[in-house]
């Protein structure tokens, strides 16, 4: 039985890190392992968290190992790092490059700037082990300097089980189910996330195709990025789609499940993801897809969703209208969706990967 410990910064619920984190805790605890979570802070109750400062007490043989989930500049676990003398396993979650971010919020852009910094530092240290989200993650930390040989793509675990399982929040449906078109964004309200591409694209399709029609933006916005916050909100009354545009904030499991069961087509014109695990939450609930095909999202959707190679508003509005006024192209889209979350991303499916990759350190 080897003694594992799971690294983070921070650990807390509705967080695809956190989530991939517990996936990987639950994975190795089935299978006998003897394995702790540590972390700097934590909102959880269960499952249990130490802190990371007492990490050293658990590992202690070279025959230990830890992996740590990078995600973000960290100077104390890029220090364990170097210290620690057991087997070492990083997973990759990307890091949001500093210049999404710098003219809303300096302290968030120097936090970036210094994960993209430790990126290097992570890629070319002594680890026994790489595991990347996506394509486009591995293919950074080989750029840094990580050998091929020891690279592989892991997604991330999710929460898309419980989803499944729990009753959507009913207050909602009740407010929005109406006759209007409803199209979805998920993600945190940031920079990165292309939220200025994704209104126009929105408002492209509100004024030119269909007025009946809502956006819901559904995401956590933080303080510090109040100014890029109030910019949305006052091209929306530019744009003339004020009234048709839905800020929710941060959104519960079941406010979730409400907002996927109301939604014709989740829309995404981010600019840089690692991943992004709400375009996999689309597919299990068959809803369509279309996006900009930047960073890991044409990796993430491949064929199973209408991804474009630039974020034109026009075009994104026809894409939507060829959806939601075309006989059978969402249910069609829909289950090619469905289809590639069954075939790749299913917990299940992430698990015998995880368990097969990290068997040799085992």
């Amino acid at each position: 039985m080897t003694r594992i410990a799971i690294l983070t910064p921070s650990i807390t619920t509705g967080d695809a890190v956190s989530n991939d984190v517990i996936g990987m805790y639950e994975a190795l605890k089935a299978n006998g392992h003897d394995t702790r979570i540590y972390a700097e802070g934590w909102t959880l109750d269960e499952p249990k968290v130490r802190s990371a400062e007492k990490i050293n007490t658990f590992l202690k043989s070279p025959g230990d190992l830890l992996i740590y989930h990078f995600s973000r500049g960290w100077d104390f676990g890029l220090e364990l790092l170097q210290q620690l003398k057991c087997r070492i396993a990083i997973k990759y979650h990307n890091v949001t490059p500093p210049e999404f971010v710098e003219k809303f919020s300096r302290d968030f852009a120097l936090m970036c700037l210094e994960g993209r910094e430790q990126l290097k530092q992570i890629a070319n240290t002594r680890c026994d082990l790489y595991m990347s989200d996506s394509g486009y993650n591995a293919q950074e930390l080989l750029s840094e300097g990580a050998t091929q040989e020891r690279s592989f793509i892991v997604p991330p675990f999710h929460h898309i089980d419980r989803l499944g399982r729990i009753e959507a929040d009913g207050s909602i449906i009740k407010t929005y189910q109406d006759d209007k078109t409803n199209i979805l964004m998920v993600g945190r309200v940031a920079p990165n996330k292309g939220h200025p591409a994704l209104i126009a694209a929105f408002a492209a399709y509100h004024h030119d195709y269909n007025a009946n029609s809502r956006l819901f933006i559904v995401g956590k916005e933080e303080t510090r990025l109040a100014a890029y916050n109030n910019v949305l909100r006052e091209m929306t009354g530019y744009l003339k789609v004020k009234n048709s545009v839905v800020f929710t904030g941060e959104a519960s499991d079941a406010a979730l499940k409400a907002y996927y069961s109301l939604a014709n087509v989740f829309l995404i014109t981010s600019q840089h993801e690692g991943f992004c695990v709400p375009l996999i939450e689309a597919m299990s609930m068959k809803v369509p897809i279309v996006a900009y095909g930047s960073s890991a999202i044409p990796g993430t959707v491949d064929a199973a969703g209408l991804v474009w190679e630039e974020s034109n508003p026009y075009l994104l509005a026809e894409s939507i209208h060829s959806i939601v006024g075309a006989n059978g192209v969402a249910e069609s889209l829909g289950r090619m969706g469905r289809r590639r979350y069954e075939e790749h991303f299913t917990n299940e499916k992430i698990r015998t990967n995880f368990l097969n990759v990290i068997s040799p350190l085992l």
